[in-house]
């Protein structure tokens, strides 16, 4: 099945700006409840995600850093520790059950690149058990 049935729209998930600071990101991912967050860039393409882990081994990496000062800090100059790659719009459920392992959402992007919104690991996983329960009831 075609993931569009699934996805999240960008206009109903909070992401932040390659260009968002430290403190910036921080404060979305708290109000959102989000233990990462796409990052997208001025062209509104998908450019990565950010995790809490990340802010936290920058802080921890960093002995000029604070909570006080990271809204000095560029986006750009978080190490991501994790690589999520994005899927196109066109592809198949099928294809997204590897990288539900290790994400709470695969990004998606269109044609161009460009970030149009997410697919929860929560919707991947309960496509998998409705198919699961169709196989055993036939």
């Amino acid at each position: 099945m075609n993931i569009a049935f699934f996805l999240l729209p960008k206009e109903k998930v909070a992401y932040v700006a390659d260009t968002d600071t430290m403190r910036q990101a921080l404060e979305k991912m708290e109000y959102h409840s989000y233990s990462a967050i796409p990052i997208i860039n001025k062209h509104g393409n998908y450019v990565g995600t950010l995790t809490e882990g990340d802010l936290l081994w920058k802080l921890k990496n960093d002995p000029n850093l604070n909570f006080q000062n990271m809204h000095k800090i560029p986006l750009i100059e978080v190490k991501k520790n994790r690589i999520n790659l994005p899927v196109h719009i066109n592809a198949e459920m099928e294809d997204m059950l590897g990288l539900a392992v290790s994400q709470n959402f695969v990004p998606v992007v269109d044609d161009q690149q460009v970030f149009i919104g997410i697919i929860r690991r929560q919707d991947i996983i309960e496509y998998f058990k409705s198919m699961n329960i169709k196989k055993t009831t036939n």
